[in-house]
């Protein structure tokens, strides 16, 4: 019976179904076409079958942040709190707040950085489309120099969880101890392990480059659509050459320029 059914498409044809499969519908094919003995069939299957492989491990990933937020939680409403940024040159510290619903799973959530800017931007628009709560606050370059990267994180996540707009169970945060709510918890590399703190990665990253893409226009000798702030070589080059613009932080580029800030001159 299974031999007959396996006939009843060219090879071709079995090998375009196993491709184009979802994960669940691949399964079901893999066990239909097991006994088919044409090699490029075979050679199909097993590809489908690593292609299982890696589904059911990255699923397993996705899950154990989902378990792990839930423990800390212990069950409620975990709020997770995350920032980029802060080693840019130019632009605002961005930190973001995201609580997330039990359901639906955010599939494929994780660091930012691990992530491409297309993914990035698909996830994040999942986030808010499902998401429970979402926080947004920018410290802008003056406020950085004023007091410091340290204040200014605790400032951010402060905004952030207050404009989330919810009582928590939980804040939980990337990193080291901030002290900016009685209820946090922090994790060393919980961006990658807790995917509410994942998910706020995401949100803030994509905030903060959308606001990069729009400084651009305003201030294009310094690259920042492509730089986002940071310290690319050309974005160097061009504070060397031009000097500071507003966006600026002023106590990080005392190393390139000793000029005047351009737009004051």
């Amino acid at each position: 019976m299974a031999e007959s059914i396996s006939r009843a498409a060219t090879a071709r044809e079995v090998v375009a179904l196993l491709h184009e499969a979802s994960s669940d519908e691949l399964r079901a094919l893999l066990e239909r076409y097991a006994d088919d003995p044409r090699l490029q069939v075979q050679k199909a299957l097993e590809q489908a079958r690593r292609r299982l492989r890696r589904d059911d491990i990255e699923r397993d990933r996705v899950l154990a942040m989902y378990e792990l937020q839930d423990e800390l939680s212990e069950g409620g409403i975990a709020l997770g709190v995350d920032e980029v940024g802060r080693g840019a040159l130019a632009g605002p510290l961005t930190v973001c707040a995201v609580a997330l619903p039990k359901e639906p799973i955010i599939w494929g959530i994780n660091d930012s950085k691990q992530l491409t800017p297309e993914r990035r931007e698909v996830l994040a628009e999942r986030i808010a489309e499902h998401a429970i709560a979402i926080g947004i606050a920018h410290i802008e370059p003056a406020s950085i120099d004023a007091v410091g990267m340290g204040v200014a994180i605790r400032m951010g996540m402060s905004q952030a969880i207050e404009n989330a707009g919810i009582e928590p169970h939980t804040v939980l945060i990337d990193g080291n101890p901030v002290h900016v709510h009685e209820r946090e918890k922090t994790l060393v590399k919980g961006d990658a392990r807790v995917a509410s703190i994942a998910a706020a990665s995401i949100v803030a990253k994509v905030a903060r480059d959308d606001l990069m893409v729009a400084y651009a226009q305003d201030y294009p000798l310094y690259h920042l659509d492509s730089c986002k702030g940071y310290g690319s070589a050309e974005h160097i080059a061009a504070i060397r050459e031009h000097g500071l613009s507003p966006i600026h932080r002023v106590s990080f580029c005392g190393n390139f320029v000793e000029t005047p800030r351009l737009f004051d001159l």
